[in-house]
């Protein structure tokens, strides 16, 4: 019954399952690559990726630290300014239907297409705040839908109640409209996790020394070892945050259905 108990425990451990499904990835992706052996440019191998790391972690680990913040302040600026926005919709249909065809055009356009124009018009390369104006407005969208649909899913009963006990709409919103919205929220969160860091990794300039700088030196050296040491870098910056997102959403809903037996 013991052993029973501990297998079951390893299969319902997330961390486990996540560890044990990367280690297997990891290594397919280094057996492929010494069977059919690709053009170094095309694809590198997991050790040769360790090794250019190795060579130069100082240089790699600062590149990781900048992108991974200018990611970070993008998720709370576009979860902020989503909610903010989201709140405001979902009070009125006509408002959510009207704002609904510039959110999905900021969704489906390429961002890659005006990422100069928006260089260039927030006065050229060695800022950051190309890349924090453009990654908010990418992840933008997904943040406001999540809002206006899980405010929009609060229980009708237990608003109700508040009302009867003379509750505000402040309040309504705080106790029970926001809790209702947050899980879709951290869904957005999730999504958005890769959306941000790729609007970063993109839209960096000479003057911020990200990976996205690193990278774009890499192809311009024709450097394949560098290109995928930085590929690996954005790799293990999304896990992190995946991560970290869901530590969070574990301590704050504790009381939703989706956490429990977590």
């Amino acid at each position: 019954m013991t052993r029973v108990t501990r297998v079951n425990g390893l299969n319902r451990n997330p961390l486990t399952a996540g560890v044990f499904g990367l280690a297997m990835f990891i290594v397919i992706w280094e057996l492929f690559v010494r069977v059919t052996k690709p053009k170094p440019f095309v694809l590198r191998a997991p050790s040769t990726i360790i090794d250019t790391l190795a060579t130069q972690p100082e240089r790699f680990g600062r590149a990781a630290l900048a992108t991974g913040i200018e990611a970070f302040v993008v998720l709370i600026a576009a979860a902020l300014l989503g909610l903010a926005i989201g709140s405001l919709l979902s009070l009125s249909r006509f408002a959510e239907h009207a704002a609904n065809p510039l959110l999905t055009l900021i969704q489906v356009t390429p961002f890659a297409a005006y990422i100069a124009s928006v260089t260039i018009w927030l006065h050229g390369f060695g800022t950051r705040r190309p890349v924090l104006f453009v990654g908010t407005i990418v992840c933008l969208p997904a943040f406001v839908f999540a809002a206006v649909a899980g405010l929009r899913g609060a229980d009708p009963a237990a608003i109700d109640l508040l009302r009867s006990v003379g509750a505000k709409r402040r309040e309504l919103w705080r106790r029970i409209r926001l809790p209702s919205a947050l899980p879709a929220l951290f869904t957005a969160a999730r999504y958005n996790v890769g959306v941000a860091l790729i609007a970063a990794y993109l839209t960096e300039g000479g003057g911020v020394r990200g990976l996205g700088t690193t990278g774009s030196r890499a192809v311009a050296e024709n450097n394949g070892n560098l290109l995928w040491a930085t590929v690996f870098c954005m790799a293990v910056l999304g896990l992190l945050a995946l991560g970290l997102i869901n530590v969070v959403e574990r301590r704050l809903l504790r009381w939703h259905v989706s956490q429990r037996g977590s």
